[in-house]
Parts: C-alpha cells; structure tokens; sequence
C-alpha cells in the first residue's frame, strides 16, 4: 500500500491489513461510546454491542457506500438522565424508539419531496459553521482530557502523555510510508499506552494504568439488555431533541462526503442515511442501549489515514460486538489512559473543524456579504460559548437545547428570515 494511497468504499483491503485498520477505528470511537452509558446509567458494554450492530445496519440500509461509524450520541445525554429520573430507565429508551422512528418519516418526506428545500434551509455558510462548531466544540473536552487527572485538577503529567502521544500521531501521519501511514491514529495509542506503562515502572506519577479491573473482569459475559416503554412525555421529548440530531447528522454526511470525495446525499441519498441512522438508534432502544449517531471521531480518522472502506468500518462493528462479550479485552481497552485519548483528540476535534472551513472554502462562500458573514458569526459565537435555550416540560423534567444543536437551528432562522444578496455568489 503506497503512502497515502486511497482506498475508496467499495474496496476490501487485504486481511493483514483490514484488520489493524478496523481496531484504529475502534479506538477512535470507543471513549466517547462507553462514556454516554456511564454518564446515564446504561451498560457501557450494551453501549458497544448496539453500536456494532447499528452500525451494520446502517451499512446495510446505505447499500454499503458510505463509511460511517455510529456509536452512542452525547445529544440525547440530556434526554436520557431527564426522562429516566422522572419516569425510569425504560421510559427514557421508548423515547429514543420513537426518535428514531421520526428520522424515518423525515428520511421518506426527503424520498419523495426531494431535498431542495434542505438545499434552502442549509446552505454552504450555514452547514459549514456548523461542522466548524462541531470541531471546536469539542476542543476543551479534548484538552480537559489532555491536561487533566482523575480528579480534575491540572497535572503536566498528564499533559506530556498527551503530548508524546499527539507528537508520535503527528509524526506517523506524515513521515511513514506504505500501509503504516495508514494507521497513525493506532501508532499514536499504542505508543502513548506503552509510553505511560513504562515511565510509570521508573516515576510513581507516571502509574496511571490499573489493571485491577482486567482482573476482576470475567472472560465472557453478556451485555445488560433492557427493553423499553413508552409515555407521551419521553416521546415528545426525544422528537424535539432529534430536529437537532438531524441537523448535526447532515453536517456529518456533507463532512463524510467532502472527506470521501463523493456525494453521499444523492449517493445512496440523503433518505438512505438518515433512514439507516434512525433504524439503528431504534435498534439500540430494544437492546438497553443509547441513542446511536455517526461518529466525527472515525470521520477524522478517514480524512487522516485516506482509507474510506467500508470494509474496514464494518470489521469495527463486528469488532465492537466481540468487545461487547469478551469483556476481560474490553476491561484492558478501558485501561488507556484519558491522557492518551485526549492526545488524539487534540489532532481529530481540529480535523473536524478544518473541514467546515473547507466546506466554506471550496463552496465559495462570500464574506464580503454581511448576511453570510452575520450568519456565520451568530453560529460561532452561540455554538462554541456554550449557548443554552432550556425550558420545563413538566415537573422536574426540562427541555434543553445547546451548543452545536442551537447554534444550527438559530443558523437556520437566519438563513431563512434574511435571503442571499443578488450579485453575490450562489451558494
């Protein structure tokens, strides 16, 4: 495999090779996956199993030609602990059932209606800040996890695993050659894991790796499965959540395709992938697990190695779900220290956001016109800020919208209620 070569979706890359590429993207999606189930009281190991199959699904329903990676949404987080503290657990996975389902109806509005009024309702300037936010959104997680110990507080230990771990990321992705300039991302990890394993033999500030857990872990074991119920209350509220999870959804395929080089949303269609997004966080909701969403980690990924088979994506599913049983292995993955994750982070959040300033870039978008210049500064400013609009619904149980998914629907009003200058170039 030459240096950098491209390997498109359709193409299987030979097994010696398939498979270390499947387990980077593992890596890549596995904090964030098993955190969301922590955080709301689901199993983090049903969290991998419905990820798998999700997202085999959706390679399914998608005639496997786009390469993408679902795993749990941190959107619905808020959704989650809401409804499963006034109502219960079940309640709160009924909700997500339905959610999915109405990605569904809107996938069937697009099949038949066309996307033309998506095309209006998002252009260029508006999608491409948004990819922009959903990148730096991210970025103080990525440093939190760099610079941070257990317990919150600085530690310049933590920091230079980070930073050994980025610098040897870094270095993999451009100065190796053949199919190790593939697997950055994986180098990165290991060395960071080896690098910390080893200094923490020498310096006691270093021995951040407890292998307790591995061996308290059982070999075998299967996932905690839960099923859901339903109330009216848990499906509104997981519906109104999920305007804004579509919106981050076709900022992840317009990230996808300008990744890939393709065009996912007329190839297999906008109504394929939202479809095959819905179904498996349908799926999930039957299983005990959260609500699936296509992973900007894994798309960084893609856009670093230049490796965009879905082969590859689906042995990571099969891969998540072998995870999911053999939980001693799983325990030893859970092992890496935050550190080292936040290490790669650093390079994969900013990859995110380099594409949205591709998008905008490569659309021709003019700044010289105050509306796309406006539209884009509302989006930054209430996207990375930390914008909040939060209501009660009833009770204990609040309605929240922020971050990435406010600042795309208020860049949607705005796209909507002040129209594109005449002279100005046609986004």
């Amino acid at each position: 495999m030459a240096r950098h070569e491209v390997l498109g979706p359709q193409v299987r890359p030979p097994l010696g090779h398939w498979i270390p590429l499947s387990i980077q993207h593992v890596f890549a999606m596995f904090g964030a996956t098993i955190l969301v189930p922590l955080l709301t009281g689901l199993d983090p190991a049903t969290a991998l199993f419905t990820a798998g199959t999700g997202t085999l699904i959706y390679i399914v329903v998608t005639g496997a030609r786009v390469p993408a990676f679902l795993g749990s949404s941190f959107a619905f987080i808020p959704a989650l602990i809401g409804i499963s503290a006034s109502f219960g657990m079940p309640y709160a996975l009924g909700g997500a059932f339905v959610a999915g389902l109405f990605y569904c109806v809107v996938g069937l509005i697009i099949r038949f209606a066309g996307k033309g009024w998506l095309d209006k309702a998002l252009p260029p300037v508006v999608i491409g800040s948004v990819i922009v936010v959903i990148g730096l959104n991210l970025a103080p997680t990525a440093m939190s996890m760099a610079m941070n110990d257990a317990g919150g507080s600085y530690s310049l230990v933590m920091f230079s695993i980070a930073l050994v771990t980025l610098g040897v990321t870094v270095a993999a992705n451009i100065f190796l050659k053949g199919f190790f300039s593939t697997i950055p991302i994986l180098i990165g990890l290991v060395v960071g894991y080896l690098f910390t394993l080893i200094m923490g033999l020498f310096f006691p500030a270093y021995a951040v790796i407890d292998f307790q857990g591995v061996r308290d872990a059982p070999w075998f074991g299967l996932p905690r499965f839960a099923l859901p119920r339903f109330n009216l209350v848990a499906i509104l509220t997981f519906v109104i959540v999920s305007l804004a999870t579509i919106c981050e959804h076709l900022g992840d395929t317009l990230v996808t395709s300008k990744v890939v080089g393709q065009d996912f949303y007329k190839n297999p269609g906008l109504h394929r992938t939202l479809t095959g997004d819905g179904l498996a966080t349908t799926w999930a909701s039957l299983w005990g697990g959260p609500p699936n969403t296509t992973y900007g980690e894994n798309i960084g990924v893609m856009a670093i190695t230049h490796v965009y088979s879905v082969w590859v994506i689906g042995g990571a599913a099969v891969i998540a779900v072998i995870l999911s049983l053999f939980q001693k292995f799983g325990a030893l993955i859970r092992t890496i220290p935050t550190a080292v994750m936040g290490g790669i982070s650093m390079l994969l959040f900013g990859i995110i956001a380099s594409s949205g300033l591709r998008t905008i870039v490569e659309s021709g978008v003019d700044y010289k016109d105050k509306r796309n210049l406006t539209i884009s500064s509302v989006i930054f400013v209430i996207g990375i800020g930390g914008g909040r609009l939060a209501f009660t619904i009833t009770g204990e149980l609040q309605f929240e919208l922020a971050g990435v998914a406010l600042a795309t629907v208020v860049g949607i009003i705005l796209n909507l209620l002040f129209p594109p200058s005449r002279g100005t170039i046609k986004e």
